[in-house]
C-alpha cells in the first residue's frame, strides 16, 4: 500500500439531459474524444469540474432557483448547465423579459457561445447579462453523488443532475471533447454498453434512470430523496480484484471485476 497521500478530489458536475422520446425515457450522451484524458473514448453524460467564471457573484441575479442557494452548490449548477450547453448545444435558460424558454430559433443565434465558453473567452455571467437570459437553475434536480476512488490519481467529486431539454433543443456533440452524440433510451445504453464503452458508474447510473418510464417520473424520483455520496474502492473477492460500492446507495449491483470497470 502507498504512503502517498490521496489526491484531493476537484468538484464538478455531470447534467443527464432528458426527454420523453417515441419508445419512452431517452438522455443525451456523448462519446468522448480519445485524446482527453478522463475517460476517453467512453459514452457518457455532458459534464466537467467547475471553472472559475460558476462561482462568478453576480451569477446569482441571473439564476432561477438560486436566491437561497450556498454558493458551492450553485456554482455547480451553473457548471452542469454550462458544460450541457458547451457539450451538446442544449440550453437551459429562459429569456428574461418574457420568462419564456429558449427556443430552437433563439438558440441558433447562440451557438457561438459554445466554442467562447469552453476556450474561456467569456464567463456565463457576461453571456447571459448580454443576452438578456436566465438559467434555469429550478429545472435541474440532484440525482447521483460520486467521488472518484482514493487510489486514482485524478479525483472528481462529482454531482449528477437530472433536467428536462427545453422543446426544440435537438442536441449535437462540440466535435473538440465529444466526437459523437446520441439520444438513446437507459436500457438499450446498458444493453449496448461493450460497444459504446460505457463505464461502471455510467452503467449503474443508466440502470438507475430505466427505472422510470417518463421524463417527470425521473425528475419526481430525483427530487423525493437526497442520494448517497458514493466512493468506490477495491478490494478482492472469489473473483479477483474488484471495484466495489457501498449497499445501500440504490443501485443495483453493487460491484465489478476491475478489468470490466473503465
Amino acid at each position: 500500500m502507498s504512503d502517498k497521500p490521496a489526491a484531493t478530489p476537484v468538484p464538478a458536475a455531470t447534467i443527464l439531459l432528458l426527454r420523453d422520446g417515441r419508445a419512452g425515457l431517452e438522455v443525451f450522451m456523448v462519446k468522448r474524444h480519445h485524446q482527453v484524458d478522463f475517460v476517453s473514448g467512453a459514452l457518457v453524460f455532458p459534464g466537467g469540474k467547475v471553472d472559475a467564471s460558476d462561482r462568478e457573484p453576480g451569477l446569482a441575479e441571473f439564476c432561477d432557483g438560486a436566491e437561497q442557494m450556498e454558493e458551492a452548490r450553485r456554482a455547480l449548477m451553473v457548471c452542469a448547465t454550462r458544460e450541457a450547453f458547451e457539450e451538446s448545444g442544449i440550453l437551459l435558460a429562459r429569456d428574461a423579459a418574457s420568462g419564456a424558454f429558449v427556443g430552437a430559433e433563439r438558440l441558433d443565434t447562440l451557438s457561438g457561445y459554445r466554442k467562447a465558453l469552453d476556450r474561456h473567452e467569456i464567463g456565463m455571467a457576461e453571456m447571459l447579462r448580454k443576452e438578456g437570459l436566465r438559467l434555469a437553475l429550478d429545472q435541474l434536480a440532484l440525482f447521483a453523488h460520486w467521488i472518484t476512488p482514493a487510489n486514482m490519481p485524478k479525483r472528481f467529486d462529482t454531482l449528477f443532475f437530472v433536467a428536462p431539454s427545453p422543446v426544440g433543443h435537438i442536441g449535437s456533440h462540440d466535435g473538440r471533447e465529444s466526437v459523437d452524440s446520441v439520444w438513446i433510451g437507459p436500457q438499450q445504453a446498458v444493453a449496448d454498453r461493450k460497444s459504446w464503452n460505457v463505464v461502471f458508474p455510467t452503467k449503474l447510473n443508466l440502470m438507475k434512470l430505466a427505472e422510470s418510464q417518463t421524463v417527470a417520473d425521473a425528475i419526481a424520483k430525483a427530487r423525493a430523496s437526497a442520494p448517497l455520496t458514493v466512493t468506490p474502492w477495491v478490494e478482492q473477492n472469489a473473483q479477483g480484484p474488484i471495484l466495489r460500492i457501498r449497499d445501500d446507495a440504490g443501485y443495483a449491483q453493487t460491484w465489478v471485476k476491475l478489468k470490466e470497470a473503465l
